[in-house]
């Protein structure tokens, strides 16, 4: 048994400055730049997230930019197994999560818990 639910949705940003693309994102989507976020480092940064709500966050990539999503798990390999029958595949495997294509096209991450109150909201799957 383990529980699941949408953790984050990441705006992966080809730019050579990322904080001007967090200006942008902070902006257009009203969340001011969490400056003293841990996760706010390097090629990361987070946005003001209220307790409920999944967390935004704007990340510098090598790729295409586009938009993903993270679900966060008490178990990443439960989460992922459940995933692969359901059409999903591994795309790579990471220290501390799993990138993962849906058989429709889309990449998106397995990852540990990351928001407060898990498994409050979170499906139990057995």
């Amino acid at each position: 048994m383990h529980h699941s639910r949408l953790c984050a949705l990441l705006i992966d940003c080809n730019v050579p400055d990322i904080d001007q693309a967090a200006s942008f994102w902070a902006e257009a989507l009203g969340r001011p730049v969490d400056h003293d976020h841990p996760g706010t480092r390097g090629n990361y940064r987070m946005l003001e997230t209220p307790p409920d709500e999944p967390i935004v966050e704007i990340q510098r990539v090598g790729h295409e930019s586009r938009v993903h999503i993270d679900i966060e798990t008490d178990d990443i390999e439960a989460e992922v197994l459940r995933l692969e029958k359901l059409g999903a595949s591994v795309v790579s495997r990471l220290e501390r999560w799993v990138v993962m294509q849906a058989p429709t096209g889309q990449r998106f991450c397995v990852v540990r818990v990351q928001r407060p109150g898990f498994p409050k909201n979170a499906t139990r799957w057995d």
